[in-house]
C-alpha cells in the first residue's frame, strides 16, 4: 500500500469484502454550500421589467437518456447465497469483524485492516481506485507504517529507492495466505451490505461487483517499467514548513502520473510487488467475474 495522503475523500454525489482489498491490494457539501449561498446570502438585485417575449423556433427533442443497466453483469448469487438475516448496513460493523476475525485471526485483523466502517471504507476505495486519488483516511487496510523513501534529497528529481519494496512484503505475505475461496464467499454472504454502500455513493441501479471486476481489470493493465522509476517533490506555494514531504511525491513522467490510483499504487510497490499483487488480483477476477464475457 502507498503512504497517508493528505487528499480529501470524493463525496458522495459520484461513487469489497475482505478478499478484495485484502488481494489488492476503493461534491454534495459543496452543491449544498453553493444552493445556499445562491438562496439566501446572495445580493438582493434591483428588480428589472421581464424582457419581452420572443417565440424561438421549436428545438429538436432531446435524445433519451441511456438506458439504466437492467441487471447485473457479473451477478455475485452465484458465489454464494447472501446471509438471511443481516444487519443494517449503519450497524454492522460488530458483525462484519466477527466474520473477519473467524476468517483470519484476530491478531492479523487488527494488525492489517481497520474495521470501523469497513463496508463503507471498501466500496468507496475500490471506486476510488479507478479514479485520479485513494484517499488513505478511507482505506479498509492499515497504511505502511515506514515512509516512502527515495534515493535522493531536496527538491530535485529522484528516483525510488529500491528498498522501499521492503515495506510492502508483510501485507503482501499476509495477503497471500488468506483462503480465497472462503473469503470470496464471505464476500458473497455479505454482499447486501456493499451494494447498499455503492448505491448511498450515488449509484442507485448500478451494481458493486461490476464495479469491482473493471478496477481489477484496470489493475492488471498497470505498466510494468522495467528500471527505476523517477519521482518528484509535487510544488507547494506556502511559506509554511511541510513536516510531511514524503507524502508529496509524484512521477516525473507525466503519462505514469495520469494513471489511476490503483495502478500508481502497484508502480510505487516495486516489480517484483507488482507482479505478486497482480496474481492475486488475477486469481479474485477468476472468481468474482462470473459473466461469460468478463470471464474472457
Amino acid at each position: 500500500m502507498p503512504d497517508q495522503d493528505t487528499a480529501e475523500f470524493r463525496p458522495a454525489p459520484e461513487r469489497t469484502s475482505p478478499a478484495l482489498w485484502i488481494v489488492l491490494v476503493t461534491f454534495a457539501c459543496v452543491v449544498a454550500a453553493g444552493a445556499a449561498w445562491w438562496f439566501w446570502l446572495r445580493p438582493v438585485e434591483p428588480a428589472v421589467a421581464p424582457p419581452p417575449v420572443v417565440v424561438a423556433p421549436e428545438a429538436p427533442a432531446a435524445p433519451p437518456p441511456a438506458p439504466e443497466a437492467s441487471g447485473p453483469q457479473n451477478p455475485v448469487d452465484a458465489l454464494a447465497p447472501p446471509d438471511a438475516a443481516l444487519p443494517a448496513l449503519a450497524e454492522s460493523d460488530p458483525r462484519v469483524a466477527e466474520l473477519l476475525a473467524e476468517l483470519l485471526g484476530r491478531d492479523k485483523l487488527a494488525m492489517f485492516l481497520q474495521t470501523d466502517g469497513f463496508v463503507r471504507r471498501v466500496v468507496a476505495t475500490v471506486d476510488n481506485l479507478g479514479r485520479a486519488h485513494a484517499p488513505s483516511r478511507m482505506w479498509p487496510v492499515q497504511p505502511t507504517a515506514q515512509r516512502f523513501v527515495v534515493d535522493g534529497t531536496g527538491e530535485a528529481p529522484t528516483t525510488i529507492a529500491a528498498a522501499n519494496a521492503a515495506r510492502y512484503s508483510a501485507f503482501l505475505a499476509f495477503a497471500e495466505a488468506v483462503p480465497m475461496e472462503p473469503a470470496v464467499a464471505l464476500y458473497a454472504r455479505l454482499y447486501p451490505l456493499f451494494q447498499q454502500a455503492y448505491e448511498e455513493l450515488g449509484y442507485p441501479r448500478r451494481y458493486f461487483n461490476d464495479r469491482l471486476v473493471a478496477v481489477l481489470d484496470q489493475l492488471l493493465q498497470a505498466p510494468e517499467p522495467a528500471g527505476p522509476l523517477q519521482v518528484k517533490l509535487t510544488p507547494v506555494n506556502t511559506d509554511v514548513p511541510n513536516l510531511r514531504p514524503w507524502v508529496r511525491y509524484e512521477f516525473v513522467d507525466p503519462a505514469l502520473e495520469a494513471l489511476p490510483s490503483g495502478q500508481k499504487i502497484l508502480l510505487r510497490m516495486g516489480p517484483a510487488n507488482e507482479a505478486r499483487a497482480k496474481a492475486l488480483v488475477r486469481e479474485l477476477r477468476k472468481r468474482v467475474a462470473t459473466s461469460d464475457v468478463a470471464r474472457k
